[in-house]
């Protein structure tokens, strides 16, 4: 276990094989702060070093938000393009190192989550939802076009679907995020913290370097054409069969023998 000052605005938590972050922002809707962003940005670069753990969950304190997005008092304390650009550089980055970490990371949303918020939610590689959560790109409704969350959203659930919601500024409901593949299960929000922990917990228990490489594989060929995601996933299968955890995994299923211990080779 991990401790944390209850004034921090990210709190981590590992139980066994699992990591949890905390947004811990509840008065202010969980909102993107620069100092949650860079926290957020020093857990991911120790989890990218962290060969313990296998699974990283990030959910959010309170019960009316997993986050509005960026902060909007602190995005208008200057007009000052710099201080903007590194807002948003920074949060960019932050998105992205979720993607590049080896352990797949999934959002528990337990209400609302908007604009950087709904990007935060779209940049994880699983989403459990409450089924009374909503969703939104509404940067629109205060003047601004939500830009880099139409990055990961609109990888998530298509050109036409992102764009009337970036359009709109429109809340969609968790039934609606599932079906649009913005969220990958929904849930009773009594059911959540348990369907989470056990999604987790599953992923935590199969063999780690498939699960790193895979994730990195899958992510790599969504950015190419078909013929070359084919390819690469093609010799990234023979190679996959190669190691030690494939082989054993194989041999037990062929020979009828007990699900094996994974070594992470």
């Amino acid at each position: 276990m991990t401790a944390a000052s209850n004034e921090s605005v990210l709190l981590r938590r590992d139980e066994g094989r699992v990591t949890f972050l905390t947004l811990n922002r509840p008065r202010a809707m969980n909102a993107l702060s620069g100092e949650l962003i860079d926290a957020l940005q020093a857990e991911f670069d120790r989890l990218a070093r962290d060969t313990a753990i296998r699974c990283v969950v990030i959910e959010a304190q309170g019960d009316r938000a997993f986050s509005t997005g960026h902060d909007l008092r602190e995005v208008a304390s200057t007009r000052d393009y710099v201080f903007h650009h590194s807002l948003m550089t920074r949060c960019s980055a932050m998105m992205l190192s979720i993607g590049r970490l080896p352990q797949p990371v999934i959002a528990k949303v337990q209400a609302v989550a908007t604009a950087a918020g709904c990007q935060l939610v779209a940049a994880c590689d699983l989403a459990v939802a409450s089924s009374t959560a909503t969703f939104a790109t509404s940067g629109i409704n205060n003047g601004l076009f939500c830009g880099t969350p139409s990055v990961a959203v609109g990888r998530n659930i298509g050109p036409k679907r992102a764009l009337d919601m970036l359009f709109t500024g429109e809340f969609v409901d968790a039934a609606t995020a599932l079906r649009d593949g913005l969220v990958s299960r929904v849930v009773l929000p009594a059911d959540l913290d348990r369907e989470t922990r056990a999604l987790a917990e599953r992923i935590a228990s199969q063999p780690p370097q498939q699960i790193a490489s895979g994730k990195a594989m899958f992510r790599n060929h969504m950015e190419m054409g078909v013929e070359q995601a084919y390819a690469y996933a093609t010799d990234f299968m023979a190679g996959a069969i190669q190691r030690e955890d494939a082989q054993a995994g194989i041999d037990a299923f062929v020979n009828k023998k007990p699900k094996p211990d994974w070594t992470g080779r």
